[in-house]
């Protein structure tokens, strides 16, 4: 859901930005982790559901559960209580875990090619890649045959699709419409 992303961003880049302020980046995701599973419990998702349950009550109850008396991490559930939006927190580490990528050092990237690359293929490719990206850039390669020739290149969110078979698809398709 777009709309639980988009409510969860803010809080995302906020813990982030502590995280890595403070240099905690990995406890932060634990700790997100952690809480996420805390909170997809039946029992405390129908306490954090009864209104009758204060706010301050709830971030209480999640930071015990936690078992860290973490002021960032209390003051994060509390913001999260007191806007109604405790069952954000799945959003909140996914949010997160995303900025932890794109901080990230190197580029994963897949590349399927219709045969196996050899060693100057690979090395050019990388090099374009990392040009690209402006990150250095760790190449996995695999073969799919039915791709007849040219390469499909996945490094994140971004797909690059060089294929023959892409090609004859987006023709298709042009024919088709």
């Amino acid at each position: 859901m777009a709309e639980l992303s988009t409510m969860a961003r803010p809080y995302a880049k906020a813990v982030f930005e502590l995280a890595q302020q403070q240099n905690t980046i990995e406890l932060w995701s634990t700790a997100l982790a952690e809480l996420t599973a805390i909170v997809a419990e039946d029992k405390v998702a129908a306490l954090l559901g009864k209104p009758s349950v204060s706010a301050e009550q709830k971030a209480n109850t999640l930071v015990e559960l936690l078992g860290r008396d973490d002021a960032g991490v209390k003051n994060l559930l509390l913001a999260l209580a007191e806007n109604g939006r405790l069952a954000l927190v799945a959003n909140v580490r996914e949010q997160f875990e995303a900025l932890k990528a794109e901080l990230g050092v190197e580029v994963q990237a897949v590349v399927t090619s219709a045969f196996a690359m050899t060693d100057a293929q690979e090395k050019a490719l990388n090099e374009k890649l990392t040009a690209r990206f402006g990150r250095p850039v760790v190449l996995r390669s695999e073969v799919d045959a039915s791709l007849i020739g040219g390469v499909i290149i996945r490094a994140g969110d971004v797909t690059l699709d060089g294929s023959v078979r892409g090609k004859l698809a987006k023709l298709a398709e042009a024919m088709n419409s």
